[in-house]
């Protein structure tokens, strides 16, 4: 952890003690919590004078599924390369439930202490439920419908929880690593009918193969009888 960081982690677990566990990930502090001590949590977070992180700068849903497995290369990967993330974050002492396959994360902003933490939950796969923070911080309303649509994550106490980009008749949560890349079905005019239906996809799914430009004289030619 760097210096910079400790101070403020240091306040948190002092705070929260075997409520949160904490790491310092992309050169900012994340916090994880228990989904049954997220509201307390946050709303310390927010209002007490050693924290006041009075601004949600923003919230997302995440799968983890296949996280950490080596469809990208991770051995040979520099400090400043690009790739997939092998350690998985840390689970908090005695609480075996907490590693599972969604999380949300909030990023929160403290204006007077110019300081930002990272809250990460971690779901269950079959039931990611949690609770709303949007009576903490009202602007959460559309990031958590935003996660719903996208990742079918449930927010107890959302005023309005419903689907925010896909359609009223869209079937599945397209952000979820299991889907289908072509849908479940897909929809157009039906000028008989007078108005929109819906069928079973019918393009047939296709591995796509990368196409491999190779360098001969100058970057951008083909080699003949390539492409």
């Amino acid at each position: 952890m760097t210096d910079g960081l400790g101070p403020l982690s240091a306040r948190i677990q002092q705070r929260f003690a075997g409520s949160v566990s904490t790491h310092e990930t992309f050169g900012e502090l994340t916090v994880e919590v228990r989904g049954a001590d997220l509201l307390e949590v946050c709303r310390a977070l927010r209002d007490e004078v050693d924290f006041a992180f009075e601004e949600l700068i923003d919230a997302c849903g995440v799968d983890l599924l296949t996280y950490g497995q080596a469809e990208w290369e991770t051995t040979g990967a520099t400090f400043d390369g690009f790739s997939r993330g092998v350690n998985r974050p840390q689970k908090i002492e005695g609480d075996d439930a907490m590693p599972g396959r969604y999380a949300v994360v909030y990023h929160l902003l403290s204006v007077r202490h110019n300081e930002r933490v990272r809250i990460k939950v971690l779901l269950d796969a079959d039931k990611p439920i949690m609770d709303s923070v949007v009576d903490i911080w009202a602007v959460a309303n559309w990031y958590e419908r935003e996660a719903f649509d996208l990742y079918g994550i449930i927010f107890k106490g959302h005023p309005d929880l419903r689907r925010l980009l896909t359609d009223y008749g869209f079937i599945g949560h397209p952000f979820r690593k299991d889907f289908p890349l072509l849908g479940n079905v897909e929809m157009r005019y039906d000028a008989e009918k007078h108005r929109v239906v819906y069928e079973p996809v019918a393009t047939e799914p296709r591995t796509l193969v990368p196409r491999v430009i190779r360098a001969a004289g100058k970057v951008g030619d083909m080699v003949e009888g390539e492409g």
